[in-house]
């Protein structure tokens, strides 16, 4: 259960953005989305080893 603490006199729309912010960190929404549909875990290994290869690329060329 998400919580937001609100000041005496704070305007309700900056509540909304707190709590709007902390949902996105709880990741509820991406998960639901993941969810949706199902993902063979070959096809899971096979992005993550692209993506592991694709940040490999990137810090060696940042190191040049």
């Amino acid at each position: 259960m998400l919580i937001v603490q609100v000041k005496e006199g704070e305007a309700i729309e900056k509540a909304l953005k707190k709590f709007k912010k902390k949902f996105e960190k709880t990741g509820v929404v991406k998960e639901l989305r993941e969810r949706q549909k199902f993902t063979k875990p070959s096809v899971v290994f096979r992005e993550k080893k692209i993506k592991a290869i694709y940040k490999e690329k990137l810090q060696r060329n940042a190191e040049d």
